[in-house]
C-alpha cells in the first residue's frame, strides 16, 4: 500500500474576544466554544444567579439568551449593530427581535460594551448606561484558529483564515486544511469568504480524505445556509442577504411572500414569511430568508438547493413539492416566490420596499390602502387613501390619473390585484412589498393611530 506524508489541519474557529477594559479582571464572563466552557458557565448557574447579559446577537448569542431565560434568569442582549442576527436583513430580524422581547428578553441594539466594572458585575455601555450582570456570555463572533498554521509559515488571508486551493492544499503541498479555519469561495460571488458552518465543514472532511487518497474532489464553494430557533420562532437564511448583494455590486430585486406552513384550512396552520433576492434580468437567485413558527426549514432548504443547482426564479414554480393539507399547500410558498419574482422580472408588478416608503410619500406619492379595515388610511399614514379592493373598480373615478399611487393591504395579495386593476386603467402604481404586516413589524414606532 502506498504511504503518504501528509498533515491535515482542522483547528476550527475560536470565539473572538474584543479588547474591553476590565475584561481581564472579570470573574463571571465566558465564551462558548466547547464543553469546558459550558462547565464553567454551569458552575456559575449552580449559584442561582438572577441576571445575565449576552454580548452579541448572532446565532450562538440568541441561543444562549433563550436558554438562560428558560432557566429563569433576567436576560439582556447587547448588540453593537443596528439590528440582531446580521445574516438576516433588518426587516426579517425584526420578527426575531419582537419574539425575544415578548418572551421577556431585553434587547439593546446600536450599543457596545466599553468596560467591565466591579470584576464583571457591572457592564458599562457606550451611552453611559450601566447594566448589572451576575453572568455574562461573550458571543461577538468567531475567528479562524490559525495559530499553528501561521507558526508553520502557511499563507493566510482575511481575518487570518488559512488559504487553500480547490483541493484543500495549503501553500505547503504536504499540508491540507479544512473546516472553519479555511477561506472558501462564496459560490454566488466567487469572492473569498469565511463560512463557519457545520455542513460545509463536514463536506470538506469527506472531500479532503478523497484528495489525500488520490481521488480528486474539488471544493465548489459554499452559499452559507443556516437556521436558528428563538423560543417559538424559526429564522433561516441561505446565500446572500440584501446588504451583501449590494456590497457585491449586484443588480438585484427583492420580494417578500407570506403564507402558511401548510394548508390554511387544516388545523394549526401558522404564518410563514419568505424573502427572495434575485437578478430580475437573468432570474439568478442570490439569497433567501425565512421566518415562521413551522415549515421554515424545508422552504429554505429547497431554496438553498435551488441556488446550489443553479436554478432560477423561473424554475421555482415548476418545483413539484409534496402536498397534502397537513404538510403544505398545492402552491407551496416556494412556488409562490417564483410566481411573484416572475411578475417583477416580466414587468407585471413594480414593488417598492418598506424602507423606500417614507421617502416616496414625502416626494408626493399617495398610499392607497385596499384593506377593508382601512388601517393605513385611518391614521397610520396621514395622507393615505382607503378604497377596499372589492369596491376599487367602481370607485376609480375618485382617483387622480396624474397622481402616483402605492397600494398596500395586509399581506400583499389584495394589493397585487389592486395594482393590476389600476395599471389596466392607466394609473401609475407600485405595490408595497411585504405590505402593511411587514412595515408594522419593522417600524412599529413610526405608525400613529387615531385612538392612541
Amino acid at each position: 500500500m502506498e504511504s503518504y506524508d501528509v498533515l491535515l489541519l482542522s483547528p476550527g474557529a475560536k470565539p473572538f474576544v474584543p479588547p474591553i477594559a476590565g475584561l481581564s479582571e472579570a470573574k463571571n464572563v465566558f465564551t462558548v466554544r466547547n464543553v469546558p466552557d459550558i462547565d464553567k458557565t454551569m458552575h456559575v448557574l449552580d449559584t442561582q444567579p438572577k441576571q445575565a447579559v449576552v454580548v452579541g446577537a448572532g446565532f450562538i448569542g440568541l441561543e444562549m439568551a433563550e436558554n438562560l431565560t428558560r432557566r429563569g434568569l433576567e436576560v439582556t442582549v447587547v448588540e453593537s449593530a443596528p439590528h440582531i442576527l446580521p445574516t438576516l436583513d433588518e426587516e426579517m430580524a425584526a420578527f426575531v427581535h419582537a419574539e425575544l422581547e415578548e418572551k421577556g428578553v431585553t434587547v439593546k441594539t446600536n450599543q457596545a460594551v466599553i468596560a467591565f466594572e466591579e470584576e464583571g458585575q457591572l457592564l458599562r455601555l457606550a451611552d453611559g448606561t450601566a447594566i448589572p450582570s451576575e453572568l455574562t456570555i461573550l458571543s461577538v463572533g468567531v475567528a479562524p484558529d490559525s495559530t499553528l498554521a501561521k507558526q508553520a509559515g502557511l499563507e493566510t488571508g482575511i481575518k487570518g483564515g488559512i488559504l487553500v486551493d480547490e483541493y484543500y492544499q495549503t501553500s505547503d503541498p504536504a499540508i491540507y486544511a479544512v473546516g472553519d479555519a479555511i477561506i472558501v469561495k462564496q459560490q454566488i460571488t466567487g469572492e473569498d469568504a469565511l463560512i463557519s458552518l457545520a455542513s460545509p465543514a463536514n463536506r470538506q472532511g469527506r472531500q479532503v480524505a478523497d484528495n489525500i487518497a488520490g481521488t480528486a474532489r474539488k471544493n465548489q464553494g459554499s452559499v452559507g445556509t443556516a437556521i436558528l430557533r428563538v423560543f417559538d420562532l424559526t429564522a433561516a437564511s441561505t446565500g446572500l442577504n440584501e446588504r451583501a448583494a449590494k456590497q457585491a455590486g449586484l443588480s438585484y430585486s427583492v420580494i417578500h411572500v407570506s403564507g402558511k406552513d401548510h394548508a390554511s384550512y387544516y388545523p394549526d396552520a401558522s404564518d410563514l414569511l419568505l424573502k427572495l433576492i434575485f437578478d430580475p434580468k437573468t432570474g439568478e437567485i442570490y439569497g433567501a430568508q425565512g421566518i415562521g413558527e413551522k415549515g421554515v426549514d424545508k422552504r429554505v432548504d429547497v431554496l438553498a438547493t435551488a441556488i446550489k443547482g443553479k436554478l432560477t426564479i423561473f424554475d421555482l414554480p415548476e418545483l413539484e413539492l409534496t402536498y397534502a393539507p397537513p404538510f403544505g399547500s398545492a402552491k407551496d410558498p416556494v412556488n409562490m416566490l417564483g410566481y411573484a419574482a416572475m411578475n417583477v422580472a416580466e414587468g407585471l408588478s413594480e414593488p417598492i420596499q418598506w424602507h423606500e416608503l417614507p421617502e416616496a410619500l414625502a416626494n408626493g406619492k399617495v398610499l392607497l390602502d385596499v384593506r377593508n379595515e382601512g388601517e393605513l388610511a385611518n391614521g397610520a399614514f396621514p395622507h393615505a387613501t382607503n378604497i377596499p379592493l372589492h369596491e376599487l373598480r367602481c370607485r376609480l373615478s375618485e382617483l387622480e390619473k396624474n397622481q402616483e399611487y402605492i397600494v398596500s393591504c395586509h399581506s400583499g395579495l389584495r394589493s397585487y390585484l389592486a395594482e393590476r386593476i389600476l395599471k389596466q386603467a392607466g394609473f401609475h402604481v407600485q405595490n408595497l412589498d411585504g405590505a402593511f404586516a411587514l412595515y408594522r413589524a419593522v417600524r412599529p414606532n413610526e405608525l400613529v393611530y387615531p385612538h392612541q
